[in-house]
C-alpha cells in the first residue's frame, strides 16, 4: 500500500505551534508579536486541539489563560524552540491504510541560512513524551513543509527554486526528488513552478506562499496586478505556468488570484514577504492572514471564501509576523486526525 499525503483540509486533531520567546528573532518585538500568537492559538482552539512547544511552559501558559485562550484544549510541551516556523520543522504526516504515520524529515535552517539544532528535534522530543500518538520515521532528507502542497489524491506542488536548492539535498536532482516523493509522500505526479517569488522571503520560494490546493480541483494564488511593482512579471510567469496544469481528471485547474497587498518594508526599508496565500486551513475554518490593508484584506477573504464555500473565514492579523519574513501557514503544522493521542 503506497503512502498518502492528505490534503490540508482534510479532519485535523490539531496544530501545533511553538512559542516566542527571548532566546528567537522575535525578542526585540514580543509585545507585538505574543498577542498574534495567542490570537492565533485562541482560534484553533475555538475548532479543535493545539499542541504547542515552549521552553518554559508556565510562562507560556499563563500568557495565552491572560487571553483568553481555552486551555482545555492546548497541550503544552515545555522544550527549547530555535525560532517558531513549525510549519517547516514540524512532522510530515502520511496515510498508510487509513492510518497516520510522521515523517521526521531534516531541517536545516531553510538551507543552512540560520540555526535549527532545537528545532530539528522537536518532533522526535514530542513523539519521545507521548504529545504524538503515531509510529514516527526519520528520513535522511531535507524538506519544509512548507515546500509541498497536497491535494490529498497523488499530487504534489512544489517549486524548483526551493527543492532543488543545493544547500538542501545537493546529491539529488529533479528526478530523484520526484522519486523521493513518490515513496515516501505517495506522489503519482509533481507539478514544478519555475517561477514565483517574494522579496524579503527567506525559504526559497515556499509553495505555501505562492500557491495553494483547495478542494476540487481548486488553485489559489498570489496574483500582482502592479506593473510597476517588482513582482510583476515573475508572477505573471508562474500565473502562466499554473494555467498550463492540468488537474488528474485532465481538465484546467479553477484559478482563484489572491490581491496583492499593498507593499511592507522593515526599518531598513527591507520589503517584506506580505502574502494571502499563507492561509491555514482547519475543521470547519480558513484562517486567513491580514495586513491591516482593509480593501485588499476583505477582497482576500472573500476570495478565499469561494475557494472553502461552508467554512467560516476568520481574518487574523499577521502584519507582526511578516516582520520575520513569514505568514501566518509558516508558524502553523496541522496534525491529521489520529495525530494526537
Amino acid at each position: 500500500m503506497n503512502p498518502r499525503l492528505p490534503a490540508e483540509w482534510e479532519a485535523q486533531d490539531g496544530v501545533l505551534l511553538a512559542w516566542p520567546h527571548e532566546g528567537t528573532d522575535w525578542a526585540y518585538m514580543l509585545d507585538d508579536i505574543r498577542p498574534v500568537f495567542a490570537d492565533i492559538i485562541r482560534r484553533i482552539a475555538g475548532f479543535e486541539r493545539v499542541l504547542l512547544t515552549a521552553p518554559h511552559a508556565a510562562e507560556a501558559v499563563e500568557y495565552l489563560a491572560a487571553a483568553g485562550v481555552d486551555m482545555t484544549r492546548v497541550t503544552v510541551g515545555e522544550m527549547p524552540n530555535n525560532d517558531t516556523w513549525a510549519r517547516d520543522f514540524g512532522p510530515i504526516t502520511v496515510m498508510f491504510n487509513n492510518r497516520p504515520v510522521l515523517l521526521d524529515f531534516g531541517f536545516n535552517g531553510w538551507g543552512l541560512k540560520f540555526p535549527a539544532n532545537h528545532d530539528n528535534l522537536i518532533t522526535r522530543r514530542l513523539k519521545e513524551r507521548g504529545a504524538l500518538a503515531p509510529n514516527l520515521k526519520t528520513i535522511g532528507l531535507i524538506m519544509e513543509g512548507g515546500a509541498i502542497e497536497s491535494d490529498g489524491l497523488g499530487t504534489i506542488l512544489t517549486t524548483a527554486e526551493c527543492l532543488l536548492s543545493p544547500n538542501r539535498n545537493p546529491q539529488l536532482d529533479r528526478s530523484d526528488v520526484e522519486q523521493a516523493m513518490a515513496s515516501l509522500l505517495g506522489a503519482r505526479r509533481v507539478l514544478w513552478l519555475n517561477h514565483g517569488r517574494l522579496a524579503g522571503d527567506d525559504t526559497d520560494s515556499h509553495v505555501d506562499t505562492l500557491a495553494r490546493f483547495c478542494p476540487d480541483n481548486v488553485i489559489a494564488y498570489t496574483a500582482c496586478d502592479d506593473p510597476r511593482d517588482e513582482h510583476f512579471q515573475e508572477l505573471k510567469l508562474m500565473e502562466e505556468e499554473l494555467k498550463s496544469f492540468r488537474a488528474p481528471d485532465g481538465s484546467p485547474y479553477r484559478l482563484i488570484p489572491l490581491p496583492w497587498p499593498k507593499a511592507r518594508f522593515d526599518e531598513q526599508a527591507h520589503r517584506l514577504p506580505a502574502t494571502y496565500a499563507n492561509f491555514l486551513v482547519i475543521n470547519g475554518a480558513v484562517l486567513v492572514p491580514s495586513y491591516r490593508d482593509q480593501e485588499k484584506d476583505s477582497l482576500a477573504l472573500e476570495r478565499i471564501g469561494q475557494a472553502f464555500p461552508g467554512r467560516e473565514i476568520i481574518a487574523v492579523d499577521s502584519l507582526p509576523l511578516i516582520e520575520q519574513h513569514g505568514s501566518l501557514h509558516c508558524v502553523t503544522m496541522q496534525l491529521p486526525q489520529g495525530v494526537l493521542p
